[in-house]
């Protein structure tokens, strides 16, 4: 759908600009507390906050302050007799998610944040399915797979051993899923033989998956879909459950998101006996994620599908210096508009933009390093334009397109002994011991897991070969059985030896004991004697040791594997709560936690705060600022990116051309009082070097427009002239004070 005739436009009943000033308004909450936090919003905020009649999006600008809106409007709906558990707050990230329940707790106190549904989409995905998956033939204990079992699984229903083949299907299903496609509809719509392939493959994985009770990443949204379309009774219960819904970052959510929404929230055309209740929280500026699934066109459903939305644009922005915006605000003027907004803010004008040329990938890193250097040495002259008093490292980032860039910068950096990260590197929960520890935990939730079976039997290792494995997963096969539940069937010892079975049932009853224990274990400090206790039992320290060459590395292992249990152990609850509130966390068993583990390490984030600087990609850099940023390797064919598919029709190369600028507007939002952007005059392709161009990007920004040009000439004649009066003035003569 193009959306475009229905929208609401600047000056329409359903959009509303607030004045270009701020107006302080009266505290938000006049019932007692903690309802009566004290709060200031602008006009926009307030309009957002106080709208309870519909449909509502909030047309959230960089900067703008959208959690703020999302916490006060929590706020709102309690205070407007709504319970914490009949609203819903759907984010992306389990970081988002956590900052903005702190954020509510802050703002309405714990007893009431406690009862709040604020989740991430995959989260809420699994709760749905947890309760109501029967109706799709789930269990409640299915296993959620992660990237690596997914891969397996491909290569296995594909019959091959190629690593990048598998990572293409998954890629390929995975679009296919968040566009809500069957096999057969893939196949139906299947472009070349690869993506055919690609579909059949896709229906052997399927049938594993079934089979294994398990589901992948999308089919936490793709299930609760299906389950939401196909169960009236089921889609009535949390339409009653749920009475107001808030998405923040909508413009990131693909077609199966919105599927998800529009079925919690219904269509508000009659079919209820309330309109449709939602606030979608957005900015169709920073849409930077076509490549995955999102979709923009979900912005221009909204008032096709929801006549009645009161659509909201907040543009006064509490980041960044006015020179920063009027660029983002030119760069991005270049795309089409779906709602008309322009950012502004109250900081000044603040240092201008800076163009920095460089003639190689080396001295655009060596130019980095002496401007950063530069800004430090300045301390806290240039950290005033937006308050903030020293320079410290963790103020700057330098943001580019792709991650093939950060290596020059890492090793000028290191030269220059400036501390650093790189955003995007290997999270903790990838380690390959933590990931062993996840494969026994899934397995004591979903006994028909069989890829968490296959990891978990063979670490540590306990004489469990290749070949017993192969007869095992070659009876289950045929029995049409999972691996666990084939090694207990009284005719294994047809295809296996007497001592490979005795070892599998070995196995087995450890499994089957720690899960009984898992059941019964509730509370953190039972939680971590349990676990300590079982790792002792299997030994998996000394196979730490037995697997490393370094003492020093192994002992780094077994560190990770103490925090994952104190990690696992925490959640199990029991213990006061350091938030001052004096509640106790929820306690749970072992088990409960381990059937959440799955989607809370998918998007786990380990927020450090330390003090280093930051290298990342713009898309990692999204939802991030700091004072200082250099945007690095602004050339056309990097920033706008050129790919060489020839497929590509014109259509979609300019749809990838304003998704790139939406890209450079992202990195320029993410300033707030320095930017310098860095163009390569000759850069590095594949082994060749090439000449290189600023990206038309920097042109698009203006800097030069309304900047006074001065003659330097004229500069150096004023300031001569000036010496000449200062030294034809007589020197002063005593005062009466000496």
């Amino acid at each position: 759908m193009s959306g475009r005739a229905a929208r609401p436009r600047p000056g329409s009943a359903g959009y509303h600009r607030a004045p270009r000033r701020p107006l302080r308004s009266r505290p938000v909450f006049s019932a007692p507390s903690p309802l009566s936090a004290p709060a200031s919003l602008n006009t926009a905020q307030m309009q957002a906050v106080h709208h309870l009649a519909g449909p509502c999006l909030v047309l959230a600008g960089a900067g703008s302050g959208k959690t703020r809106v999302i916490t006060h409007k929590i706020a709102r709906l309690l205070q407007a007799g709504l319970a914490p558990s009949q609203i819903a707050a759907i984010t992306f990230t389990n970081k988002a998610a956590a900052e903005m329940r702190d954020r509510a707790k802050a703002l309405v106190g714990a007893r009431p944040a406690k009862g709040l549904l604020i989740s991430t989409f995959h989260s809420l995905g699994v709760r749905l399915l947890r309760e109501d998956g029967a109706a799709l033939g789930l269990k409640p204990q299915f296993s959620i797979l992660d990237s690596d079992d997914v891969l397996g699984i491909l290569r296995d229903a594909g019959g091959t051993t190629d690593a990048k083949t598998a990572r293409r299907w998954q890629w390929a299903i995975s679009l296919w899923k968040n566009q809500g496609l069957t096999p057969a509809q893939a196949e139906a719509e299947a472009k070349n033989p690869d993506e055919v392939q690609a579909a059949r493959v896709m229906t052997r994985y399927q049938e594993r998956l079934a089979a294994y009770q398990a589901v992948d990443f999308d089919d936490l949204i793709g299930l609760p879909v299906a389950l939401l379309q196909r169960h009236d009774e089921v889609r009535a219960k949390w339409q009653a459950a749920l009475r107001h819904v808030l998405v923040d970052e909508y413009q990131d959510t693909n077609a199966q998101q919105y599927e998800l929404l529009k079925l919690l929230v219904g269509d508000g055309q009659g079919g209820r006996d309330r309109p449709a209740m939602f606030t979608a929280v957005g900015d169709d500026d920073q849409s930077i994620y076509g490549w995955r699934g999102a979709t923009i066109d979900n912005l221009k459903r909204l008032p096709q599908d929801y006549p009645d939305l009161q659509v909201i644009p907040l543009e006064q922005n509490y980041r960044s210096t006015g020179n920063i915006l009027r660029a983002a605000n030119h760069v991005i003027a270049a795309n089409p508009k779906i709602f008309d907004k322009k950012l502004w803010s109250e900081f000044g004008d603040g240092e201008p933009v800076r163009v920095v040329e460089s003639d190689s990938e080396e001295h655009e890193a060596e130019r980095a390093v002496a401007r950063i250097q530069a800004l430090r040495g300045q301390g806290g002259a240039v950290a005033g334009a937006v308050g903030g008093q020293g320079i410290e490292w963790k103020d700057f980032a330098i943001l580019y397109r792709a991650n093939h860039q950060a290596r020059v910068f890492e090793q000028a950096l290191r030269k220059a002994q400036i501390p650093y990260k790189v955003s995007g590197g290997q999270s903790y929960f990838e380690r390959a011991e933590i990931k062993d520890l996840c494969a026994w935990l899934r397995l004591l939730v979903n006994q028909d897991d069989d890829p968490a079976f296959l990891r978990a039997v063979t670490t540590p290792k306990r004489g469990i070969g290749h070949q017993t494995l192969a007869g095992l997963g070659e009876f289950a096969g045929r029995w049409k059985v999972s691996l666990y539940e084939a090694l207990f069937a009284e005719s294994l010892g047809t295809v296996l030896s007497a001592k490979a079975v005795g070892s599998l049932h070995e196995f087995g009853r450890c499994v089957n004991d720690l899960e009984y224990r898992a059941r019964q274990t509730v509370g953190a400090e039972d939680a971590r004697a349990l676990l300590m206790g079982w790792l002792k039992d299997i030994g998996y320290e000394q196979h730490l040791h037995d697997g490393e060459d370094s003492e020093k590395l192994a002992a780094a292992r077994w560190s990770n594997v103490l925090d994952f249990v104190d990690w696992i152990a925490r959640r199990c609850g029991g213990e006061t709560a350091d938030d001052g509130s004096g509640l106790a966390t929820e306690r749970r068993s072992v088990l409960e936690v381990a059937q959440t583990i799955a989607v809370i390490i998918s998007l786990a984030e380990r927020g450090d705060d330390q003090n280093v600087l930051t290298l990342s990609t713009l898309h990692a850099a999204k939802g991030l600022e700091w004072p200082h940023v250099v945007l690095a390797g602004v050339n056309e064919g990097l920033l706008p990116f050129k790919t060489d598919d020839e497929s590509l029709t014109a259509a979609s190369l300019a749809q990838r051309l304003e998704e790139e600028r939406r890209l450079m507007y992202v990195g320029i939002t993410r300033a707030r009082s320095t930017l310098a952007v860095s163009w390569l005059k000759r850069r590095k392709r594949g082994r060749e070097t090439v000449a290189g161009a600023p990206s038309r990007f920097i042109a698009e920004m203006k800097l030069e427009e309304g900047r006074v040009k001065e003659d330097p000439r004229e500069k150096l004649k004023a300031l001569r002239a000036a010496f000449a009066a200062k030294a034809a003035q007589p020197a002063a003569g005593p005062t009466s004070a000496d």
